[in-house]
């Protein structure tokens, strides 16, 4: 049974990863975030109680 000899598939799976870990990550990673979260003002608005007319 050739599935059970890992020569052929065991180097491409582990050269695979090699190539993924290796270049792919880095230019993953360098991409800039287009939406970068803004800090929330901090300080809380007075707000004016609503006054019911009919009550």
């Amino acid at each position: 049974m050739p599935q059970l000899n890992p020569n052929p598939w065991l180097f491409i799976f582990i050269m695979s990863w090699v190539i993924y870990l290796i270049i792919l990550t880095p230019k993953v990673s360098n991409l800039k975030v287009l939406n970068e979260p803004m800090a929330q003002n901090m300080n809380m608005s007075v707000t004016q109680p609503w006054n019911w007319p009919w009550t």
